[in-house]
């Protein structure tokens, strides 16, 4: 993949790779483990899910019935990822063996366990993704041409290949380098969507359509 000198002015993408290097820093000072690391990016999947409906919230409908249709949307996909994002939660908790038994509490186990200092990384991603919105989808107008996508298929494409990475590493006594190398391949992952969702915006608002 190849960053242009025109990516090195771009405040979204820096705010992303700034958000996706910290957690290096933990792996490598802080001691984090496997677990730890697949449990801050699925805490991600909470910020991911806001944005989401903010972007529903603003996007241009091109007619009054499609605006109304918002008051729908917004609820079903409130309560469809919730369930998505608390399964998956129950899921990273029990396959790392933390939790013995289910519970809807999934959310407030998962933060309970989340180190101090990891809680500032999280806060990192969350405001990464809201430069992203406020820059790309706000300021620059992309509300006007772009289509709310599900964010289920990065989601669910990013945490099998993390969590499937995390697992080995778990198994093998979560050392240092196999976590540093799924850090830099989740980074390397986000980048390239983050670039490929907005050239396709950017298409579209070059054609006006």
């Amino acid at each position: 993949m190849r960053i242009s000198g025109s990516y090195l002015t771009n405040i979204p993408l820096l705010a992303l790779l700034i958000a996706n290097v910290l957690p290096l820093w933990g792996v490598l000072f802080l001691g984090w483990d496997a677990f730890l690391i697949v449990l801050l990016y699925w805490t991600e999947n909470i910020a991911i899910g806001f944005y989401t409906i903010l972007k529903i919230v603003f996007v241009k409908a091109p007619s009054p019935k499609d605006q109304l249709s918002k008051l729908f949307i917004i609820p079903f996909f409130i309560i469809h990822y919730g369930i998505f994002t608390a399964v998956h939660g129950l899921f990273v908790l029990r396959i790392f063996k933390k939790v013995d038994e289910l519970s809807i509490y999934v959310i407030r186990q998962a933060y309970s366990i989340i180190p101090v200092n990891m809680k500032y990384v999280l806060l990192a991603l969350f405001v990464s993704h809201g430069i992203s919105f406020v820059y790309n989808y706000l300021l620059k107008g992309e509300y006007a041409f772009a289509k709310v996508e599900s964010p289920y298929g990065r989601v669910f494409v990013m945490h099998i290949a993390i969590i499937g990475g995390a697992f080995l590493a778990e198994q093998i006594g979560s050392p240092v380098a196999v976590l540093f190398v799924l850090v830099v391949l989740k980074t390397i992952m986000d980048v390239a969507l983050h670039l490929r969702e907005h050239k396709k915006i950017k298409k579209k608002m070059a054609a006006g359509q």
